[in-house]
């Protein structure tokens, strides 16, 4: 069994470069390539969450109240975190630091996407490459959410000079 301090090390470096890779690929070529088909599962953040961000200048009302029970952007995004903890499920019983970091790091993505569509003025503050996302005029690109590293190694880090 891998000791304590190397699987924290592999879960922070895991759920920060693969799950920022992750992020961007999902970002990029599921919610919005898929996403842009309208009868697509994934067109819910097409054509609500962004719709949503585009009229409120970032907010979107589906974050503001936690019911489990509407089918929302906000529920199919908790959904598809759910599925990536269960698909790492059986990690937990080898290496539980491991998939423990890596389920902090879901959970730190989700509070923060939640928090920038609550809190606009949060998130261009501390999440600028996604309000450039959302508020750049269907930018195409800026997919990262939680960090922009990816986004500048793979050269889609796109400034919006409006929003300065």
């Amino acid at each position: 069994m891998l000791s304590v301090a190397v699987q924290f090390i592999l879960g922070l470096a895991y759920a920060n470069a693969g799950a920022n890779a992750g992020e961007w690929l999902m970002h990029k070529y599921i919610l919005h390539g898929l996403g842009r088909n309208r009868h697509s599962f994934w067109a819910y953040h097409w054509y609500e969450h962004h719709a949503a961000c585009t009229q409120n200048a970032m907010l979107d009302p589906g974050y503001q109240s936690m019911n489990l029970t509407t089918w929302n952007p906000q529920t199919k995004e908790l959904a598809v975190l759910i599925s990536i903890v269960l698909l790492h499920a059986p990690l937990l019983i080898m290496f539980p630091l491991f998939a423990g970091t890596l389920y902090a790091s879901l959970m730190f993505y989700y509070y923060k996407h939640r928090k920038a569509h609550l809190d606009p003025a949060w998130a261009k503050r501390h999440l600028r490459w996604h309000c450039d996302h959302h508020l750049g005029g269907n930018s195409p690109g800026n997919w990262c959410v939680t960090w922009p590293w990816f986004d500048y190694l793979m050269g889609t880090r796109i400034k919006n000079k409006t929003l300065e």
